[in-house]
């Protein structure tokens, strides 16, 4: 998954980084200074992919900043505070990574965060509309089913949509469903690939496991309930938190993971798949998370959904209703904005 957290740490600490264009990603973190911003950072500073990390809260960003630039890889690293810095932020970026927003408590479900969230991310997204128009726009802050409409419409109001560089990013459920699988299974987790498709949230996210590479035979009673344990992964943390937070350090993984299969392929690397939130014509709603093959300008093709069973074609029925209510709340939430 991430090649350089598998080698020894002084290989990919002090290997001497090539400078050429290839390695040269400009990376915004948007939140910097959360619970997923700062480990999210800590893991791009870490890459040889980046050559300047620029970082923006309302509040923290100057110390996270210092904190992590101390640290010997190439990227460069400074730190932005409140809105009238936020432009110079922007500013130059290739790839916009946006973590910023509430957190899930107990008893809370994603869409309970829609208030606050909807317009920390329409906010932060017309500041990309007009900075760095060209960027990959990563969303994480949740509730991403509707988040990812909400950059969307915005993006239009601009008149810079291009619907090939806005990503809900929803890796952490295909990073959950392949060490789960690998658990039950005695696999290696890191050879193990899981598709999941759909949206982010509760029985939105469909794990294909008819699809796993490799393939695995589970019964229909394991398979419901490993299932089952991939959409509800989320509170299962949430939970064991006890009110501290939600799932935040495999956020910042399965985030930092996109983005760098993101940049290897705008580098040139070929072949490059992962499955996210975008708007969609592969099933009955706007948006909808598929394996994607990712390109030198975001999405090079929509790979689609493939063939699935019976199970996974009654989990997706299902999931449309709740998907389709969401992308309708996240549009209608630009529409009405002042």
């Amino acid at each position: 998954m991430f090649s350089a957290l598998a080698r020894p740490a002084g290989a990919v600490l002090r290997r001497s980084f090539s400078t050429s264009a290839q390695n040269n990603a400009k990376v915004a973190v948007l939140g910097a200074s959360g619970e997923i911003g700062q480990p999210l950072a800590l893991l791009l500073k870490n890459s040889p992919l980046v050559s300047r990390l620029t970082l923006y809260d309302i509040a923290h960003t100057p110390g996270v900043a210092a904190d992590l630039s101390h640290i010997e890889t190439r990227a460069t690293v400074k730190g932005y505070l409140g809105p009238e810095q936020l432009p110079d932020c922007l500013k130059g970026c290739d790839v916009v990574v946006i973590p910023a927003g509430v957190p899930r408590k107990p008893g809370m479900t994603r869409d309970d965060l829609f208030n606050t969230n909807a317009s920390i991310v329409a906010t932060l997204s017309a500041a990309c509309a007009q900075h760095c128009p060209e960027a990959m726009i990563c969303v994480i802050s949740n509730p991403v089913n509707s988040t990812i409409p909400i950059a969307t419409e915005v993006f239009k109001k601009h008149g810079v949509y291009n619907s090939n560089k806005i990503f809900g990013v929803t890796t952490l459920d295909i990073v959950r469903a392949n060490t789960f699988i690998a658990e039950l299974k005695g696999l290696d987790p890191a050879r193990v690939n899981v598709p999941v498709i759909g949206g982010h949230a509760g029985k939105t996210i469909i794990p294909l496991i008819s699809q796993c590479a490799p393939k695995v035979d589970l019964p229909q009673d394991q398979l419901t309930a490993i299932t089952g344990r991939i959409q509800e992964a989320g509170t299962e943390v949430v939970k064991a938190k006890a009110g501290a937070g939600s799932a935040t350090l495999s956020m910042a993984y399965a985030g930092a993971r996109f983005v760098f299969s993101l940049v290897d392929a705008m580098n040139g690397k070929e072949g490059v798949v992962e499955c996210s939130f975008v708007k969609s014509q592969e099933a009955e709603c706007a948006y909808f998370s598929t394996p994607l093959m990712l390109g030198k300008k975001g999405i090079e093709k929509n790979l689609g959904i493939g063939k699935i069973s019976s199970f996974e074609e009654k989990m997706i029925a299902e999931a449309i209703p709740e998907l389709k209510a969401s992308i309708k709340k996240g549009e209608e939430f630009v529409k009405n904005m002042k």
